[in-house]
């Protein structure tokens, strides 16, 4: 097993990672990268490059990336494909999570909660009943790196859900001091969240584990795991249920009874990751200025 590329901290680990697999650097020239989304019908994948104001578009059958959209002050940060094959992004610079629909044209599925602006959604996912679940701290409201500099009106971050039925936005927890990447379990009875807030913003940095109810409100929230190096952000969930998250430089996969199992190491910070590839089985990391990849013999919950 390459040693540059892969650390073991469980035997279990072992049978999750190969010893011919490395971690392949794809691009590089971003500030900041964030939110991948696998499209399997166009073999590509969307990220954001957020203080630069673009998402780009990787294309897996040349290894191209390009620009999707970019200086339209949206400051886009994490992304998700909806059960239509429609991308779904958090703004922070629009405030707002918005849709683009296959005519291209764009959806605003929520910018605000009680009549008042959200601070600056950042991260994103779609349960398979349809509804829109999303992280709302207050990053991209904190300065003008990741968006525009203002007040909070709702004056709290947090997590909330936007009903399929009528576009209703219910806050689901405020308990997170900074909540930032989120996930379902692979049956979607368990929601995973993280907060990176950290003892300087009066928080914790870990992951809870909230139980979903049928109603769409959410119980529990018992601390889940917490970050071996730096700090959680975003990650994603396999069909067994264990989960690979962002976790300073490098990615940790959790299993399903907390256990960090092992470690998968990158040369710079990590933000996200997300499974694509035809099988779901090849894991999609972006880090700071780049976009990695590595080929895994396990597979990733389909999210269409």
């Amino acid at each position: 097993m390459p040693a540059d590329d892969f650390e073991v901290f469980d035997p279990r680990f072992e049978h999750l990672v190969k010893q011919s697999a490395h971690v392949d650097h794809l691009w590089t020239g971003a500030r900041w990268t964030e939110g991948p989304a696998w499209f399997p019908a166009g073999r590509s994948l969307f990220f954001s490059d957020i203080p630069n104001d673009r998402l780009l578009r990787f294309d897996e059958s040349n290894g191209q990336v390009g620009v999707f959209r970019e200086g339209q002050g949206r400051y886009c940060n994490g992304n998700t494909i909806d059960r239509l094959g429609r991308l779904v992004s958090c703004e922070h610079g629009g405030r707002r999570v918005t849709r683009i629909e296959h005519d291209g044209s764009v959806t605003v599925v929520a910018d605000r909660f009680d009549g008042k602006r959200l601070n600056s959604p950042n991260d994103v996912v779609v349960r398979s009943d349809g509804s829109i679940w999303f992280t709302d701290p207050s990053y991209g409201i904190d300065s003008d790196y990741e968006g525009f500099a203002a007040e909070s009106e709702i004056g709290g971050d947090n997590v909330y859900r936007v009903d399929p039925a009528d576009g209703s936005v219910t806050m689901v927890t405020d308990r997170l001091v900074r909540p930032n990447g989120l996930a379902f379990s692979p049956d979607e009875r368990v929601l995973y969240i993280v907060d990176s807030s950290g003892p300087k913003l009066g928080g914790e940095r870990n992951m809870r584990r909230f139980d979903v109810h049928d109603d769409g409100s959410l119980g529990g929230g018992d601390v889940f795991a917490e970050p071996s190096v730096g700090a959680f952000d975003g990650f994603r969930v396999d069909t067994a249920g264990r989960i690979w998250t962002s976790d300073g430089d490098g990615v940790s996969c959790i299993d399903v009874d907390g256990t960090l199992l092992g470690r998968v190491n990158v040369p710079e910070g990590v933000s996200n990751v997300t499974f694509g590839g035809a099988k779901r089985n090849r894991l999609f990391i972006t880090a700071t200025t780049s976009i990695y990849a590595v080929l895994l013999p396990v597979n990733g919950v389909a999210l269409v």
